[in-house]
């Protein structure tokens, strides 16, 4: 059934309530009332796995909640959402809680699901495996995908590269991994700024394994030109074949994006690349660089690595045809057998290096990095090409402590404990007491104590 605003909300006496009140005070009561009128009007469903899922989906209303009950609902086709909800109201399909929910489309001849034309829509909970693109998003604002997993799809797992300009989008707290195909984790935008995300926040998500042999490209997650304003931020990412994050120019739509956070290693390419319009801040990657080149309309401009900590096999930051301001400071970069920081081609006077500390000196410029001690001495539990379980706080002693750059202080670090204007050098601001954060694991991204592991994968692929 569905109810409606019961009689003191009516038309009728809302006009007797507010004929003393001013203009804003009428606008707040107009607003009230439609927004419970909205959710008085929802209804909750609940479907099972012998039930037709799709007409399930297609008989919500805006605003309501579809529960999914455990096991497996195998598809034969893909499904399909178009639903336009409000902000303070929207549309949830969700697992009921404490079970497990896998929504399987053995056929990678459709998408496993596609959210059309649909704007303030949550998924969450569920398992997603198979298919072509696993979630694909056309043309919608405003959609939540959290604590889902995708798995096993024939191409990108999660996608939005078709309608325009996709914006609010929030994708957190999703185990995606072994993939096929392009292999992409994630693919937001298009090529040449054809469409693009903006304003979105993607964070808290593990992602791994888009390195199969089966993959031909496979970015842990790929932002594409011309796409603003997003927060990349608390992700894990390794074994990946592309970079495991890569952010094109956002050729002046607006504000750079943001990368902070982020845990990386055993990429076969670039830990993190951008071409332009980015801050790049409290990541820490393993065996592998931060590199900065040109890609379509971009060249490394506008962008700022601040505060990174690279235990990197060669070189542990790399600039290439730079063409307007650069900044790098306050890093701890440790290279094993290349150069830590080094400046290829371009206008390398448009760089600002300062405040960083490691080994593997500079070049292309003077200065900027001062000689760390090693690896073994300035970290709590590191060397060179070793993989989570690893400590790369600063130990007692360290040549991190107090020797970056007072100027370019970064607000919080990799914990999200405040920094306080103290300029250690790396991601980690030092504590006598050791580290008071996550402890570095395969797994989800946590605020303290053991590492977050996700539940187990089902029927994987050989491959």
């Amino acid at each position: 059934m569905r109810y409606h605003y019961p009689q003191y909300f009516s038309k009728g006496c809302v006009g007797k309530m507010t004929t003393k009140l001013n203009m804003m005070s009428r606008i707040f009561i107009l607003w009230v009332t439609v927004a419970w009128s909205i959710s008085a009007t929802a209804e909750v469903f609940t479907t099972t796995a012998s039930d037709d899922l799709q007409g399930a989906i297609n008989n919500l209303q805006a605003g309501d909640e579809l529960w999914l009950e455990g096991g497996t609902y195998t598809l034969n086709s893909g499904l399909k959402i178009d639903l336009v909800s409000q902000i303070e109201n929207p549309t949830i399909i969700r697992a009921k809680d404490d079970e497990v929910v896998l929504i399987d489309l053995p056929s990678a001849s459709y998408n496993l699901i596609e959210i059309r034309n649909s704007q303030n829509l949550i998924l969450k909970g569920i398992a997603f495996r198979g298919g072509s693109h696993g979630i694909r998003l056309i043309a919608s604002d405003f959609i939540t995908i959290e604590d889902c997993e995708v798995y096993e799809t024939g191409d990108v797992a999660i996608s939005a590269n078709s309608g325009g300009t996709y914006e609010g989008l929030i994708i957190r707290r999703n185990h995606i991994h072994h993939t096929n195909g392009t292999g992409e984790g994630m693919y937001l935008g298009c090529n040449n700024d054809a469409c693009r995300v903006a304003n979105s926040l993607i964070s808290g998500n593990y992602v791994h394994h888009t390195n199969r042999s089966s993959v031909v490209q496979g970015d842990g997650i790929e932002l594409k030109e011309g796409s603003f304003g997003n927060v990349i931020k608390d992700n894990v990412i390794h074994d990946t074949n592309y970079p495991g994050i890569l952010t094109y120019s956002t050729v002046g739509n607006g504000p750079p994006n943001v990368i902070e956070g982020n845990l990386i290693w055993n990429t076969n390419d670039y830990a993190i690349q951008s071409a332009a319009d980015s801050i790049i801040r409290n990541n820490i990657i393993l065996g592998g660089t931060i590199g900065l080149q040109s890609h379509q309309a971009g060249s490394p401009s506008n962008i700022e690595i601040a505060h990174n900590t690279i235990v990197a096999d060669g070189t542990g930051i790399v600039i290439r045809s730079i063409t307007g301001p650069v900044l790098v400071v306050n890093n701890a970069v440790y290279s094993q057998s290349g150069t830590a920081i080094r400046l290829v081609s371009g206008d390398t006077s448009q760089v600002i290096v300062e405040g960083n500390v490691g080994t593997g000196g500079i070049s292309g410029t003077a200065g900027g990095i001062a000689e760390g001690q090693s690896v073994t001495a300035d970290f709590v539990d590191a060397q060179y090409g070793q993989t989570p379980p690893i400590d790369v706080f600063p130990s007692p002693g360290s040549a991190l402590i107090g020797t970056g750059s007072a100027t370019y202080v970064t607000q919080i670090d990799f914990n999200g404990t405040p920094r306080s204007g103290v300029a250690d050098a790396g991601a980690y601001r030092f504590d006598s007491s050791g580290n008071p954060g996550w402890a570095l694991a395969p797994g989800f991204k946590g605020r303290g104590g053991g590492p977050t592991v996700p539940r187990a994968p089902t029927d994987l692929q050989t491959n």
